[in-house]
């Protein structure tokens, strides 16, 4: 392959806070990683900050070959300016074929203004990626090696790919838990390249006077139980059967975007394409019916249990076991048998 027409490495944007790699971005590395091997290209990292110094390594136990480190004092916490600034010049300069962005407040900032700055394609929310070609019919011609951007269209009716034809890099965000995060490599080494920063007098006209910090009240991504309530619930009073349940075998309590929707508990526990991707050992679904959004955030569940009084709801297509009845009488019956075992 000429240089002319050699194929840029694959990026990925690590977001980090006070020297912690944000989950989604390692994430990120182990998908870039097979992507890479797939196009026979290299992995690189592009971390910014201030005192990063022991960032690099981890990195190159996911996977990265390469690591761009740019420190500044103005980088140390996440401002959308002064990223931009950096990452685009970097961009321009070394020309990368994929740059993968988690969808996070700060991905979701940052994202989209250096794919305008860049003129490149941007799909967000994406929920799987894989390399193939591509027949682009109305031009007649067939795109080698493109990224198929798969995600969810139409209020998660339809499953889309998008093709990029646009010039590199293409572009994506994804959400954390969706992509898998493998095993470390551990002795596993990379290169280091430092990037001069210099920003200009307008990267800076915002400031960060003052940080506040928020714990989630659930960890639904690292949780092994899992009971989730949907719009069927039937409302806010009534969800206390879903923490029943939950409280009662060891589990998080999660919820549907339909269930989120109706304000009856918060979007920290939503399951699906726009919420959290889980994989608990066991997911019981109750009052959901199981659309292609919802499904796309819990299908890899090691045991799927469903709750529904619709014997034609979608969500028992992926359950292992189905259940056919009132949840309100179920799950009451479901802590009863629970409770007379233990």
């Amino acid at each position: 392959m000429s240089e002319k027409h050699k194929i840029g490495n694959v990026w990925v944007f690590i977001e980090q806070d006070e020297g912690k790699i944000a989950d989604v971005s390692l994430e990120l590395v182990c998908k870039g990683r097979e992507l890479a091997d797939r196009l026979g290209t290299k992995v690189e990292a592009v971390l910014l900050g201030e005192q990063v110094d022991k960032l690099a390594p981890p990195l190159h136990a996911y996977g990265c070959d390469n690591v761009f480190v740019a420190r500044h004092p103005e980088l140390a916490v996440f401002s959308a300016l002064p990223y931009t600034r950096v990452i685009v010049e970097l961009a321009k300069q070394h020309k990368p074929n994929i740059f993968l962005f988690g969808a996070t407040v700060a991905g979701r900032s940052l994202a989209p203004r250096v794919a305008s700055k860049l003129m490149a394609g941007l799909t967000a929310d994406c929920t799987d990626l894989r390399i193939d070609d591509f027949e682009d019919k109305s031009q007649k011609r067939v795109l080698h090696n493109k990224l198929m951007q798969i995600r969810p269209a139409f209020g998660g009716n339809i499953v889309a790919t998008i093709v990029n034809s646009w010039e590199d890099p293409q572009m994506v965000t994804v959400r954390e838990g969706v992509m898998v995060l493998r095993e470390p490599q551990e002795g596993r080494r990379g290169k280091v390249t430092e990037i001069k920063v210099e920003l200009a007098e307008e990267d800076l006209v915002v400031r960060i006077l003052e940080r506040s910090k928020e714990s989630k009240e659930s960890d639904l991504k690292n949780a092994q139980v899992v009971v989730a309530g949907g719009y069927g619930v039937g409302g806010r009073e009534e969800f206390h059967l879903i923490r029943r349940l939950a409280e009662t075998i060891g589990g998080s309590v999660a919820a549907s975007r339909a269930a989120v929707d109706a304000g009856w508990i918060d979007h920290d526990h939503q399951v699906g394409q726009t919420g959290i991707t889980v994989r608990p050992r066991l997911y019981i679904a109750c009052g959901i019916s199981g659309s292609v959004q919802h499904r796309a955030g819990m299908a890899e569940s090691g045991q799927i249990i469903a709750v529904n009084k619709d014997p034609e709801a979608p969500i028992f297509a992926v359950a292992d076991y189905g259940i056919v009845g009132d949840l309100h009488d179920v799950i009451p019956r479901l802590i009863k048998a629970y409770k007379s075992k233990i």
